[in-house]
């Protein structure tokens, strides 16, 4: 008897890659391999974001062109937008950096706020026909909508947004994919609350899923972080007609297979990067430290000096943690403060009792907080570190008990008073709670994009006076 084999689908995807390169010509290798275990029927390549990182010297070098250039030699089929792509590059450095996609970027719940619609590089939904199956791809995006206005954006509601494409697609295609840059917590919800979609292709929160989630007729996967996974997922039509999964999981990536076409492309990328942030910002004539065991140094003063600069506040608190590494003296490159810098963090302004300003800098002498590893939320450094000052001195005595170590604190001359409202310059960061938590707390924020700490650092750096302010101490020790 003659078995009819049945028409299948194989569709390999990736998220959050976070400009990790040193993966992504591995990336491509076993993308090549699986497309020629599959040769006989269509495959279908998808990124659900977050493939650019403004950390590395190439994306930040290239103005996240060498991630398009990366994205074409793998030849992908559709993408979607994470925040790092639409929050920490601007509208203009996204369509500089798009113009030579040769892949659509799918995406609904982004409208710029200016005419309503959408980003003239993105679309809403794509469908792509692979042999005789039609695809129906829809991207969402995570609505940090707060943000996303100051660069001019609107972060609609996703499931809203979806519902609109699903209505539109559903009766076009035989399979409809979501790619979901939203975090697994709402990729369940919408696996719950909607109907029509077959497949969840999700990123975000960085879950690696080693067999998809089955939710009534939908089927999520998520294929990790970093480039250390690509996920496949198969798909075969029934007697019916639909497709339904039957197999998915996570393929892991050999680092010592390499791509050579991309290989060769990433040296020029990185050579040319370099030669890009060799700008001179300053030259200096002695170096800042930045000593992780004490309490505060000069190149964390000088942070903070650049983020009261900034904002016009009463006084400035930002964490040591953002911070690598000593700033040396000489010549002072853009791809140095990027070195040392690299976080995608961004200034804000906000209002701060007294008292919880005393709370945090209590926390800032604790061995548990400056040494407290933290992920996510835009940090690219390694642990909280303490609290460096500017407009404030803090007088301290180490030996008292924890919370009770602080004798006196002033801001600008004046004793801190608990019940008095502060304005303070900070980093948006702490306004989810992250680190020096009671910083949350603040009131009548203001987030400042698309400037990063490094900016900041760029522009004090060449202000007057700077380097001898930073050598004037903040925390005195009664020890």
């Amino acid at each position: 008897m003659i078995q009819i084999q049945k028409e299948k689908l194989t569709i390999l995807h990736t998220n959050d890659i976070h400009s990790h390169f040193e993966m992504v010509s591995s990336i491509a290798e076993l993308i090549n391999t699986e497309k020629n275990l599959v040769s006989d029927s269509p495959l279908l390549l998808l990124d659900i974001g977050d493939h650019m990182d403004r950390m590395s010297v190439e994306t930040e070098g290239s103005v996240g062109l060498a991630n398009t250039d990366i994205i074409n030699l793998t030849n992908y089929d559709a993408i979607t937008i994470g925040n790092n792509e639409g929050l920490t590059f601007t509208p203009d450095m996204l369509e500089r950096a798009y113009s030579g996609l040769l892949c659509p970027v799918v995406c609904c719940n982004i409208r710029e706020v200016a005419s309503g619609l959408r980003p003239s590089w993105m679309k809403e939904h794509m469908i792509i026909t692979k042999g005789n199956i039609n695809i129906g791809i829809i991207g969402v995006t995570a609505p940090f909508d707060e943000f996303y206005r100051l660069l001019g954006w609107e972060a609609i509601d996703p499931e809203m947004a979806i519902k609109e494409q699903i209505a539109i697609l559903r009766p076009q295609v035989d399979i409809l994919i979501l790619l979901s840059h939203l975090g697994l917590p709402t990729d369940r919800e919408l696996a719950t609350n909607l109907d029509g979609i077959d497949l969840i292709l999700g990123g975000h929160t960085h879950h690696l899923l080693e067999e998809p989630i089955h939710i009534g007729n939908t089927s999520i996967c998520g294929a990790g972080k970093f480039g250390q996974f690509v996920g496949k997922v198969v798909m075969e039509r029934d007697g019916d007609g639909t497709f339904k999964v039957v197999w998915g999981g996570c393929l892991p990536v050999d680092p010592m297979q390499k791509d050579d076409r991309i290989t060769t492309a990433l040296e020029i990328h990185r050579t040319q990067a370099e030669k890009v942030l060799q700008r001179t910002i300053t030259v200096t004539d002695h170096a800042l430290l930045l000593n992780e065991e004490c309490q505060e140094s000069p190149f964390g003063n000088i942070m903070a000096q650049s983020l009261r600069q900034f904002t016009k506040t009463d006084i400035a608190m930002v964490n040591t943690g953002q911070l690598l590494g000593s700033l040396p003296e000489g010549n002072i490159t853009v791809g140095m403060l990027h070195q040392l810098c690299p976080s995608p963090i961004n200034p804000c302004i906000l209002k701060l009792k007294g008292s919880d300003i005393r709370y945090t800098l209590e926390q800032s002498l604790l061995s548990e907080y400056k040494e407290k590893k933290i992920f996510g939320y835009g940090f690219r450094g390694k642990i909280l570190g303490s609290i460096a000052l500017d407009g404030a001195e803090v007088l301290y005595d180490s030996t008292r008990i924890p919370y009770d170590r602080i004798i006196s604190v002033s801001v600008n001359g004046i004793p801190l008073c608990d019940d008095q409202e502060y304005v303070v310059g900070t980093i948006d960061m702490f306004t989810f709670g992250i680190g020096y938590e009671r910083i949350a707390k603040g009131t009548d924020r203001t987030f400042i994009l698309p400037e990063f700490l490094r900016d900041l650092l760029s522009i004090e750096l060449q202000r007057p006076g700077s380097l001898e302010d930073c050598h004037e101490i903040r925390w005195h020790s009664e020890v």
